[in-house]
């Protein structure tokens, strides 16, 4: 896509990435999990501090920018059995459905295959029909189910999808 850039997330831009995560958390999860869960979920995994003590450690951290503007963004990092985890693959509202989220997917893909691992694991929301769509058509498939709660009576009710590399 013309005008996307997509490159390593930098330092400065976790507060821009915190801000984008919530708008976008904000207009496609309600209707699939609860506005006090959505807060919660924002709470726990977006605050600019961890997201620069996860670059720091090594996780792999993409942002996709039109024009020096964030406008989406992917989280990967190894897990402990060998697979490489897609933990956060996140687009703008009004930038979806543009290939982005695809761009995001395969640059991560490239670089976890570029490391030795043969196979992309992820989590999805079971109601988030759109998403589960989205991996599918990139090759993804359904592994297995997991229900998980994750406090305050908050669950998550997962499908875990895996991509072969």
């Amino acid at each position: 896509m013309a005008g996307i850039d997509i490159g390593p997330l930098g330092l400065d831009e976790a507060e821009a990435l915190v801000d984008l995560a919530g708008r976008i958390w904000r207009a496609h999860y309600p209707g699939i999990i609860s506005h006090a869960q959505i807060d919660y979920m924002l709470a726990q995994r977006y605050k600019p501090g961890l997201v620069k003590q996860l670059l720091a450690r090594g996780d792999l951290w993409l942002a996709a920018r039109d024009q020096g503007e964030l406008v989406g963004f992917a989280h990967g990092h190894p897990l402990a059995d060998g697979d490489y985890k897609v933990d956060k693959l996140y687009v703008a509202s009004d930038r979806q459905r543009r290939g982005i989220g695809g761009r995001l997917l395969a640059e991560l893909a490239g670089r976890a295959r570029q490391h030795g691992f043969s196979r992309l694991v992820l989590r999805v929301n079971r109601q988030n029909q759109v998403a589960i769509d989205a991996y599918l058509k990139h090759g993804f498939q359904v592994a297995t189910l997991v229900v998980e709660d994750i406090g305050n009576g908050f669950i998550m009710d997962d499908y875990v999808m895996v991509k072969d590399l």
